[in-house]
């Protein structure tokens, strides 16, 4: 039987976010030990801290938000692709991958050489350039995920990746665990948490790999 691979990354204190996003925090609101009737706990993190999907909203001035994203663009057939050894992902790398209308796409790239997730931020990681948003967009691409916190770079061009993304309604997968997924087709199921309003939502995704991989 084919097993369901889990590609999100664990949540907890002391994960790695935007710099200047605000630090995950955990901690008991009630407590059996100290005599209430239940744990209960309470969360602190920003919607974009570890696997998350971005709403339009993001970066979009009137965009919809996280509860607006289709469905459907988080469910069913995916293709898993390689793209190793450059941090800048352009056009070339993309088309050399020809990307299909419709598809759900997630790259693997360095970044799952390593638990990015609990090391600290590192400027350095694998993103898209504008250009090669722009060719996700020409492709019809519907869906499109990474191993990293976000699809664009840590500067001016990563606003323009997400502009392009978004505003063009390409679903928005980031922070994804691909260091155990093998490449090709496969299921995909991701799903965000419906937050009213959110311009990105916290989500748990996992991968069920096809027959022939």
């Amino acid at each position: 039987m084919r097993r369901w691979i889990d590609v999100s990354v664990p949540v907890g204190p002391g994960m790695t976010v935007w710099p200047g996003d605000p630090e995950l925090s955990l901690s008991r609101f009630a407590s059996i030990e100290t005599g209430d009737v239940c744990n209960v706990s309470q969360i602190l993190m920003s919607v974009h801290a570890g696997t998350h999907v971005d709403a339009p909203l993001h970066y979009v001035d009137g965009g919809g938000d996280v509860t607006q994203v289709s469905v459907e663009s988080l469910l069913g057939p995916a293709r898993i692709i390689s793209i190793r050894g450059i941090n800048q992902i352009g056009a070339p790398e993309i088309l050399q991958h020809n990307p299909q209308p419709g598809e759900r796409l997630l790259i693997k790239t360095d970044n799952s050489e390593r638990e990015w997730w609990r090391l600290p931020f590192d400027p350095d990681y694998c993103h898209l350039t504008p250009k090669a948003a722009q060719e996700l967009v020409a492709a019809g691409v519907r869906t499109i995920g990474i191993d990293g916190l976000s699809i664009g770079g840590p500067n001016d061009e990563g606003e323009h990746v997400h502009k392009i993304l978004l505003s063009n309604m390409v679903t928005v997968i980031e922070g994804l665990a691909l260091n155990d997924a093998p490449l090709g087709q496969c299921e995909l199921i991701c799903l965000p948490l419906r937050l009213e309003g959110g311009d990105g939502a916290p989500a748990r995704a996992l991968i069920r790999p096809s027959i022939s991989c």
